[in-house]
């Protein structure tokens, strides 16, 4: 195994599990209830994610006339779900965790269902030249959710339970690790895909970089116009434009056997890792968020 295979398959992982653990040391079972109760802000941010960000990247590689290996990777990215690193650059920046957990974790299982089907249909329109069957691993995915995400919040809302005085000293520090983990992340994206950074940027950099600006900004945009208050818009507008680039290089290599359409993630990953950090530096220093 490499050094970056062990980065990205070992460490990235084990660290983004114990960031969660973090994150529900400051969660409470009536911060998941409340948006139960209050489903305007799932709604919206399901709404970007699932429909607006397809449509956006779809209208992207259609006006920037892309060749096909490159609009059906495009496209791959904008049908992928929100990731763990998401919730990471939430909680540093202030936003609402707990919806941020719940519309990774949605968008998550129901693009098993929607991720075939858009990209059926975009090989089809683009005319890429693959027979593959898109079939998602359906059990992996769900694992992947359970290991970094759900398991490691439940644990952390338990010890927040048991031991609340431990939970709240621990929330600054916590805060700062997910600042290093993300800067170790951003590392690692750009040594893993060192050696398509070229191509990629010279290919699909301006695109892919509209398609991180256009998405966050609607999120942000249409959060404000249906008044939802700034955290619950930091958290749609993040979960809009950071992508599971681990899914999409997967869905390109594995299910498509296509290595060149991973091209358009390698050029994203860096886009939102920059965009994610700005907000993350801007925000984070807040000590209100209104």
């Amino acid at each position: 195994m490499t050094a970056t295979e062990i980065i990205s398959k070992v460490f990235l992982p084990l660290s983004l599990a114990i960031i969660m653990l973090g994150m529900g040391m400051t969660l409470v079972p009536a911060d998941f209830t409340r948006i139960i109760k209050y489903p305007k802000a799932i709604l919206i941010g399901l709404t970007n994610q699932l429909i607006l960000l397809p449509i956006i990247g779809f209208s992207l590689a259609v006006v920037f006339n892309l060749s096909p290996i490159m609009a059906v990777g495009l496209m791959i990215l904008a049908a992928c779900p929100g990731g763990a690193t998401s919730n990471l650059i939430t909680q540093v920046s202030r936003g609402n965790i707990a919806l941020s957990v719940s519309l990774t974790a949605i968008t998550s299982f129901v693009s098993i269902v929607t991720i075939p089907f858009i990209l059926s249909y975009s090989i089809d329109y683009f005319g890429a030249d693959t027979d593959s069957i898109i079939k998602l691993p359906i059990l992996d995915t769900i694992l992947q959710i359970m290991v970094i995400t759900v398991i490691p919040i439940s644990i952390g809302m338990f010890i927040r339970k048991l031991k609340p005085n431990f939970a709240n000293r621990m929330e600054k520090p916590m805060r700062l690790a997910s600042t290093v983990i993300f800067i170790i992340v951003f590392i690692a994206v750009i040594v893993a895909n060192l050696n398509i950074i070229g191509k990629a940027m010279k290919d699909v950099g301006l695109v892919t970089l509209l398609l991180n600006l256009l998405t966050m900004g609607l999120g942000y945009l249409t959060s404000r116009f249906f008044k939802l208050d700034l955290r619950n818009a930091i958290s749609i507008t993040i979960e809009s434009g950071i992508q599971n680039g681990t899914l999409a290089i997967v869905i390109a290599t594995t299910i498509l056997n296509n290595i060149e359409m991973g091209i358009p993630t390698g050029a994203y990953a860096i886009w939102m890792f920059l965009t994610g950090g700005i907000l993350m530096w801007q925000l984070g220093k807040r000590s209100n968020v209104d």
